[in-house]
């Protein structure tokens, strides 16, 4: 069913930060730091993936997804909702249905057999894709699932996350210079408020938290093995 009402985005992005913090998908650890994909020390970590095992919560998100990209892109600006592999194939399914529109998803790399292809499910040339992902650190993973979506024709110029780091210089520049735009339901900074109104963790992790915040990549180098 498509949503009919819009909640302002400040209420999203505290009530999304709030299911985050209850089902403890995010987790903060300022003396054991957790190692990033990329190998830098964080005292964050979130795990998006645990919100298919809540029914409420996953279906009260992807409601605010949806309502989120039809005000801010527009309510018939897509033809297809595409999940990157492999993270936001279940979330890119929800809001498809929400929408009533097709669902595909991109793999990270060509299949290797077969078709050897990189989209699954159908997209035709000319379709406007909506690409959906659970999270976004600085935007650089978005990118090469938008070139394959284009190399099919299709036109990409939307990512959808339900989580968006906020702490990462250039990550809306660096989208827009590659004609995409970024939404979101919530950042770091949401979460940090939030944990604090709930006493979520103790006063000194979230000092920690706020200063890795505030200037990520010193507080990496500081840390660097």
């Amino acid at each position: 069913m498509i949503p009919a009402s819009f909640p302002p985005r400040e209420d999203i992005a505290r009530l999304t930060a709030r299911a985050l913090l209850e089902i403890k998908a995010v987790h903060f650890n300022a003396e054991t730091p957790f190692t990033l994909a990329s190998g830098l020390p964080s005292p964050t970590y979130i795990d998006c993936r645990k919100l298919i095992s809540y029914p409420r919560i996953r279906s009260m998100l992807m409601d605010f997804m949806a309502v989120t990209v039809m005000r801010d892109a527009g309510f018939e600006a897509f033809d297809n909702i595409a999940g990157g592999e492999t993270a936001g194939i279940p979330f890119a399914a929800l809001v498809a249905e929400r929408l009533a529109l097709p669902m595909t998803y991109v793999r990270k790399k060509p299949k290797g057999y077969g078709r050897n292809a990189r989209i699954e499910g159908v997209m035709h040339e000319g379709q406007r894709v909506l690409l959906v992902e659970d999270l976004t650190t600085d935007g650089g993973s978005k990118l090469s699932f938008v070139d394959a979506i284009r190399e099919t024709g299709a036109t990409c110029a939307h990512t959808a996350v339900i989580f968006s780091y906020g702490i990462f210089e250039g990550t809306t520049e660096r989208l827009a210079e590659h004609g995409v735009a970024l939404h979101h339901l919530c950042t770091w900074w949401d979460v940090l408020a939030e944990a604090r109104d709930q006493a979520s963790f103790d006063a000194n992790t979230l000092t920690e938290v706020e200063a890795f915040l505030k200037a990520p990549r010193a507080w990496q180098d500081a840390r660097k093995a």
